[in-house]
């Protein structure tokens, strides 16, 4: 038998051409642009190998996805051991998964939330958070922030801040209000006795790793608790350990009402997305407990990768780890800001989530198509295309970090050469 390891006699061309004729051509080409010309094969930890043996160190890992790495061995164990038994849950019979991996979920969870409902992503979790706020509070009215990301299915993209994804899907979901993230004045003048829910993220990814002022957050929970809207944090990037705490929220003292989950929940394994509440805010789906619900969503495999995953990330102390770690690779590419202020502007972050604002997007595209050249995966943010990411797993080992802090650097040297010719 072939090992699975081994690469394959794979044709880029064949690949290429199919996800042109039968995936989406515009993304062919996205991925040929960025310079990521390339069929990736298998991986371990941070690193992966193209179907012709290549070797690349991941420094975005799946968009915070991967926080425990490419297979990590606890929850690729416990997956297999799931799979032998029942894959798939009868969806009328009790599920042990779903219940151990929803009291897990409960000891962590900020405050007094306890009550969680499984799904594959963080749009779905977006989507039944603000259904569930709809629900509670009988109001119609939600509002979001300007560079806030939330997700693509239809509610998601409603609440979601950017006119490039949401005009080509016009008219969205009615009731929803976009104000300044970081503005608590705004946000206040927003709020009513309408608003169902405001929906923030602790620190905004995909707007460009935005973090708000120290007040913001506080004052986004005053302003709710004073018009009995609901506070919905969306954690999916930021959750589980990402920016140096369990959840984000926690570096501000604020207890959302209801949590949103995804990406490293599932271990980098399973597709896994959750949102969490209070027993008292739950309980508007309990008289009905068919209103929300999901055929696949909570299977015995997923839960049990977000089980090992948790269990994972609090044995290696993680959050600790990224907080550690982000400081140093923080300082480093500040440092990397003073020697080119003429072409990265800003450098932000928290834990390992850091982002580096370049002047123009084009260059950003630059140093990006850089990091190709040096085999290192990097992405921009969706929302804010000048701003590339450091996101790398947390348990990147530290060598490797910094051979793609190097990387960066070199790549950045190497788009101002470009820049001083023109």
């Amino acid at each position: 038998m072939r090992d699975p390891a081994e690469p394959a006699e794979v044709e880029l061309d064949d690949v290429v051409s199919k996800y042109r004729r039968h995936v989406n051509a515009g993304l062919a080409s996205l991925f040929k642009f960025m310079g990521f010309e390339a069929v990736e094969w298998r991986a371990e930890g941070s690193t992966i190998w193209d179907t012709e043996g290549r070797e690349y160190l991941d420094l975005l890992a799946g968009f915070g996805t991967l926080a425990l790495g490419h297979r990590p061995a606890a929850v690729v164990a416990a997956v297999k051991e799931q799979l032998d038994r029942m894959p798939l849950s009868s969806r009328v019979l009790f599920n042990k998964p779903v219940a151990d991996l929803a009291a897990e979920l409960a000891a962590i969870l900020p405050g007094e939330i306890e009550k969680s409902f499984f799904c594959h992503s963080g749009a779905e979790a977006v989507e039944g958070a603000l259904k569930l706020a709809r629900r509670f509070t009988g109001r119609p009215k939600i509002v979001a922030t300007i560079g806030g990301f939330h997700g693509k299915t239809l509610g998601a993209l409603s609440v979601s801040g950017r006119d490039v994804y949401r005009k080509p899907f016009e008219p969205l979901v009615g009731g929803v209000t976009h104000v300044p993230y970081g503005d608590a004045a705004a946000l206040a003048e927003a709020v009513d006795q309408t608003t169902a829910a405001v929906i923030v993220e602790p620190i905004q990814g995909e707007g460009g790793v935005i973090i708000p002022p120290d007040g913001y957050l506080p004052a986004a929970r005053e302003i709710c608790d004073r018009t009995g809207a609901l506070l919905i944090a969306d954690e999916v990037q930021t959750g589980l350990g990402r920016t140096g705490r369990m959840f984000a929220c926690e570096h501000s003292g604020v207890v959302p009402d209801i949590v949103c989950l995804a990406k490293a929940l599932g271990g980098g394994v399973m597709p896994l997305g959750a949102f969490s509440s209070t027993a008292k805010i739950w309980a508007c789906l309990e008289e009905n407990p068919l209103l929300h619900s999901s055929t696949l969503g909570g299977n015995p495999l997923a839960c049990a990768a977000g089980l090992a995953a948790i269990r994972e990330i609090q044995r290696q102390d993680l959050p600790a780890r990224a907080a550690r770690l982000g400081e140093h690779a923080l300082a480093r590419v500040r440092e990397l800001r003073s020697q080119h202020p003429d072409i990265i502007s800003d450098v932000r972050g928290r834990g390992l989530l850091i982002g580096v604002q370049f002047t123009d997007s084009d260059i950003a595209g630059l140093v990006i198509a850089g990091l190709a050249q040096r085999r290192i995966i990097g992405a921009y943010t969706l929302n804010n295309p000048e701003v590339i990411r450091i996101e790398p797993a947390l348990t990147i080992p530290e060598p490797d970090l910094g051979r793609g802090l190097d990387g960066l650097a070199e790549s950045v040297k190497q788009t101002a050469g470009i820049l001083a010719e023109l």
